[in-house]
């Protein structure tokens, strides 16, 4: 006879939550070919981002408001599809606050923010840390 499975388990087996943690990795939906506009919902699914986010987003990032239809229902082209990954990879993947991506935006505009490449900013830094930690690390064996 089969044992029934604890609440919140499978098969016994504890579930992993991600409430509190990173959020999970989306793949890259690819956009259907010969849509124009994508409702609210469709966007959430395709960049991982949930509705409330996204009209959350809209006030923090103000180039970000989409149009919208007779029935005032959001209307996102492919050009804000890119710019809510965009904003997602620096608010999740690059760390970036809110204040911080709405700045690097600014600085480099949305369409060449666009065109760059995620990390290429990015791996500087992380090198230059980890030179001055082996550099801090021979000092410490030194003492």
């Amino acid at each position: 006879m089969a044992r029934k499975g604890k609440k919140g388990t499978k098969s016994g087996v504890p579930v992993r939550s991600t409430k509190g943690g990173s959020p999970p990795p989306v793949q890259e939906a690819l956009l259907p070919e010969g849509k124009l506009y994508y409702r609210i919902g469709e966007v959430s699914e395709l960049t991982g981002v949930k509705p409330y986010v996204l009209r959350y987003w809209e006030s923090e990032f103000r180039w970000m408001a989409p149009q919208k239809s007779r029935s005032r229902q959001r209307l996102y082209r492919k050009k804000d599809i890119e710019t809510i990954r965009l904003i997602r990879r620096m608010l999740h993947e690059e760390k970036y606050t809110i204040a911080g991506a709405r700045k690097r935006l600014r600085e480099l505009g949305v369409d060449r923010a666009l065109e760059s490449s995620p990390s290429d900013d990015s791996k500087v830094p992380r090198t230059r840390y980890r030179e001055i930690r082996d550099e801090l690390e021979a000092i410490r064996a030194i003492l």
